[in-house]
């Protein structure tokens, strides 16, 4: 996270910056957002404040946000220390302030806010994958609680806000017929769970898909597979009622591994070979295992569940040989989030999608510590915050 280099203060001797500074913070705008003070403790909403924009900045006011666990990561200090966040980051809004350099971003446009900005200058995008961005863009100025202290917003974002400020490259305009609360969706799970099937995993036209864990991201990676034209989708769960969501988004067969192997009855329902892709959307070493035994010679994994850093995977060199293909881990659906959330904001708008099965609740801002409750267990595909 980028941090400034302090706190603002009424400007004596410092100069022409450090007043610049000091009307920047007098034009703040107070709000209200979701703060993770410390490792494991309840989240609590408190006053921030949310600077004026500068060169290349937006302040958005936000509409919809879901509650991912990713945040939850932040809040059990999974990411990493520097408390105290500001959580949220599934996130659509509506631009309330451009500075400087906004290019095209302008007050008024619906937005859905990427956490994933490409530089255009670091070396993967100069290959022409800004997918793979290694230098992401996110506004450089701090928002701060009340007293001054400076906030950490998770994924670069903090959107468990009224408001929130970002680089203008995170502001991705949408058609703002789509309700707010579906489509921040896109800009995380949707996204990464469509992105795995299409982007990373390649899936077309009469493929064969397995994906294993149907939570939202993968339901949306069923959801990404269908669009794709596969032919067969697999969903594997140890849920029952999770293995009936995944139906809905066009799962042709269902396999609960609880009670038999998910491996063995993948393959009969492939002719005995296994599916072209498998991905795998739990982010445990049973599960990659399972993906991996369960495609077919010279399938893809696809692995875009979020592991724990201490777990490890143990292979067979002969079978991580013999069965040549490709794993690849896939980072936020590999997407171009200008080229992609739009994309799939037209097809949910054109009937090719529901996204709205998603949202299983909208609640308030003072409701995200009990969403917590109800993602762990599994009560939800998506709890979204309604401002």
């Amino acid at each position: 996270m980028l941090r400034s280099a302090g706190r603002c203060t009424r400007p004596g001797t410092g100069g022409l910056a450090e007043a610049v500074r000091y009307n920047r913070r007098m034009a703040a705008t107070n709000a209200r957002g979701v703060i993770a003070r410390e490792q494991g403790a309840p989240v609590s909403v408190e006053d921030i404040v949310v600077p004026e924009p500068g060169p290349g900045e937006a302040v958005v006011r936000i509409k919809a946000c879901g509650v991912c666990h990713t945040d939850l990561h932040y809040r059990e200090g999974a990411i990493n220390d520097e408390f105290p966040f500001l959580l949220g980051h599934e996130a659509a809004g509506v631009v309330e302030a451009v500075g400087t350099e906004g290019g095209d971003v302008e007050v008024g446009d619906d937005v859905i806010l990427a956490w994933r900005a490409p530089c255009g200058s670091c070396r993967s995008c100069l290959r022409g994958r800004p997918w793979y961005c290694f230098d992401s863009r996110n506004a450089t100025q701090p928002m701060t609680l009340a007293d001054g202290t400076e906030l950490s917003p998770a994924l670069g974002i903090g959107a468990f806000a009224d408001r929130t400020l970002v680089a203008t490259g995170q502001c991705v305009k949408v058609d703002p017929r789509a309700k707010p609360e579906v489509a921040g969706l896109v800009g995380c799970g949707v996204m990464a769970g469509i992105g795995a099937a299409i982007n990373t995993g390649g899936v077309t036209r009469g493929d064969t898909v397995a994906v294993f864990g149907c939570g939202g991201v993968g339901d949306a990676a069923i959801a990404g597979a269908v669009l794709a034209g596969a032919r067969t989708v697999i969903a594997v769960d140890l849920d029952d009622r999770k293995l009936a969501w995944a139906k809905s988004f066009g799962a042709t067969h269902t396999v609960n591994a609880s009670s038999e192997d998910p491996v063995e009855r993948i393959r009969e329902l492939t002719g005995g070979v296994g599916v072209d892709v498998a991905i795998e959307a739990v982010g445990r070493p049973e599960t990659f295992k399972q993906a991996f035994l369960a495609r077919d010679h010279a399938g893809t994994v696809v692995v875009v569940g979020v592991p724990d850093p201490s777990m490890t995977v143990e292979l067979s060199m002969i079978e991580l040989f013999g069965r040549g293909g490709a794993i690849k881990p896939s980072w936020y659906g590999d997407c171009l989030p200008t080229r992609d959330f739009p994309m799939v904001i037209d097809a949910h708008l054109a009937g090719r999608i529901d996204l709205e099965k998603l949202v299983s609740e909208t609640i308030g801002i003072d409701d995200v510590e009990e969403a917590f409750g109800a993602m762990q267990r599994g009560d939800v595909l998506r709890s979204v915050v309604v401002l």
